[in-house]
């Protein structure tokens, strides 16, 4: 097997468990905007790879943010250390929890994070921006 994406959402805060959960707080799919571009303070992407039973070693994964059009707004990159799992248990999951500042969408529509890693391509969580005028979000 290969990796997998077997989690992913965008919300407000996360954090891992000591007992190996994750505790996410204020997942959303959609964001009002009084126009645009608009400016997102701070947002969180959560990801769980998991890997195939091979997979062991450090693994260097990609997040982008698209648009409809396929044109990128934003790109986090990092690693992962993957330890083998051992016989009779669960195969490696990895647990990235990326919080970003400062987040900026150049028009509404919607929006999807591409998550890249070993060479293959996850479509990962998405957000839809709408364009509410700010007489009617008050």
């Amino acid at each position: 097997m290969t990796c997998a994406l077997r989690f992913s959402a965008v919300c407000d805060d996360a954090h891992p468990s000591p007992d190996g959960k994750l505790d996410l707080h204020g997942v959303y799919h959609d964001l009002s905007a009084p126009g645009f571009p608009a400016r997102q303070d701070h947002l969180v992407l959560v990801l769980v790879l998991e890997w195939g039973r091979s997979d062991h070693g450090r693994f260097q994964f990609k997040a982008d943010l698209e648009d409809s059009e396929g044109n990128i707004s934003l790109t986090v990159e990092g690693e992962s250390e993957v330890r083998e799992a051992p016989e009779g248990h669960p195969p490696a999951r990895s647990q990235l929890i990326m919080p970003m500042d400062g987040v900026v969408f150049p028009q509404p529509g919607q929006y999807n994070f591409r998550v890249k890693v070993k060479g293959e391509t996850f479509r990962g969580p998405g957000i839809y921006l709408i364009d509410m005028p700010e007489e009617q979000a008050t």
